[in-house]
């Protein structure tokens, strides 16, 4: 592991794997000679997913079918995974919340975002650090939005929850040992099932061709698209690899120069 960018020897485990950014991130990762673990709810889409990860260049996978919803089955689960092997990387990924306004959230939806996010992610942290601090090499990443920076539009409770991670991890960076950092990426618009969701939610509400709505979010950013998720993917790589071993506790924009702040 002489190469500042590889990651060969080392096991990530990555949450949200399934599909989407938490996918795009556990193949970036691979194709750093990475082993990864992928950990979502969709067993089927895990399972085919291993055989990408071989092929992109991991040397070992497997698959963790989890509900973040069930905290107690999932520390159980991914404790007794990785007592038999440890995982030194990883990359926490969650689906947003629907959207709608803050005002109109009840307190139920509030509560469930923060278990999935805040306490999943505590969870997931307390099981991964033994592993981390007995190799003296660690890499979290959270994949959060933008919207920890810049709230957006109709979307109150994912506003609420992923400022909720970002200030999380912020406090998390003061307290983890030499060696073992934690960062945060904000994806602007990105081409997933969950935009689409979204995108269709806009023109329902709107009026607008689902298209135009696509068309207006590309717009806003200075390179004037909406970004591939394997562009995401590899941010979260970088973060992981021994070349950002100085980078602790910051959250960096993949937003394509969207938003406006310093």
């Amino acid at each position: 592991m002489n190469s500042p960018w590889s990651l060969q020897g080392r096991h990530a485990l990555v949450c949200g794997a399934s599909r989407g950014i938490g996918r795009a991130a556990a193949l970036a990762l691979a194709e750093l000679g990475c082993s990864v673990t992928g950990l979502a709810r969709d067993g089927a889409r895990l399972t085919a997913l291993e055989a990408e990860l071989v092929a992109a260049g991991a040397a070992r996978t497997a698959s963790l079918v989890a509900d973040l919803d069930d905290r107690v089955a999932l520390a159980n689960l991914v404790g007794e995974h990785l007592a038999a092997w440890p995982a030194q990387i990883l990359v926490l990924c969650t689906g947003g919340p629907k959207a709608g306004p803050i005002l109109g959230a009840t307190d139920e939806e509030l509560l469930v975002a923060f278990g999935r996010n805040v306490l999943a992610s505590q969870a997931l942290v307390r099981a991964t650090l033994p592993g981390m601090k007995a190799a003296g090499y660690g890499r979290i990443v959270t994949v959060l939005s933008t919207s920890v920076k810049e709230p957006i539009d109709n979307l109150g409770v994912g506003n609420t929850v992923r400022g909720a991670m970002g200030a999380w991890a912020k406090t998390l960076s003061g307290e983890l040992p030499p060696g073992i950092t934690v960062n945060n990426v904000l994806p602007g618009y990105t081409d997933t099932e969950r935009l689409s969701d979204l995108a269709s939610g806009v023109a329902a509400r709107t009026g607008k061709v689902v298209d135009d709505v696509r068309a207006g979010w590309a717009a806003l950013a200075p390179e004037k698209r909406i970004a591939d998720p394997a562009e995401i993917g590899r941010v979260v790589a970088f973060l992981c690899s021994p070349a950002a071993s100085f980078v602790r506790g910051q959250s960096i924009a993949a937003d394509g120069g969207r938003m406006r702040g310093i």
